[in-house]
């Protein structure tokens, strides 16, 4: 009786930008950009799906994602699907702002406002109108633009 050959599993890191639509989750092997997912729907109804079937395909070795500014309710579900998936994998879970992935332009807040970046420095500014150019994968991750502070990064307007 002979055995089915089963071919394994290529190792690949995961990073997830779910701060606006469209969701974006890109495999990477070795490095570079092997596989993309995009999705308008919700994040709380892709991303479990992308998760699952990356986690049966792939050997995933570490978890990336964008932790905002952005939609909160994007950023909180991103980030506790993949803080789960982190634990119970026992793999490393690391962040970036946003604007690593959209090429520093201001991402749309409230109406109006954006969120900016000048320097280090993250806050809203009011008046911005329509805010152009969406997100986009990196063909290479770069490792060395994550951290392993990966706490949502909240930034809320005033009231």
């Amino acid at each position: 009786m002979q055995e089915a050959s089963h071919s394994p599993r290529p190792a690949a890191e995961l990073l997830v930008v779910g701060v606006t639509s469209p969701l974006l989750v890109g495999l990477y092997v070795d490095g570079e950009l092997f596989e993309e997912f995009r999705s308008e729907k919700k994040t709380s109804e892709a991303l479990p799906a992308i998760l699952h079937d990356a986690r049966y395909r792939y050997d995933l070795r570490a978890l990336y994602y964008a932790r905002g500014p952005g939609s909160f309710m994007a950023i909180k579900v991103t980030y506790v699907m993949l803080k789960t998936f982190s634990i119970a994998l026992e793999i490393p879970l690391y962040a970036a702002d946003a604007f690593a992935f959209n090429g520093n332009r201001p991402i749309k807040a409230i109406g109006t406002s954006c969120f900016v970046k000048k320097g280090d420095e993250i806050r809203i500014e009011h008046g911005c109108g329509e805010t152009r150019g969406g997100f986009e994968l990196p063909m290479r991750l770069e490792r060395a633009h994550f951290g392993a502070e990966n706490e949502p990064l909240y930034i809320l307007p005033a009231v």
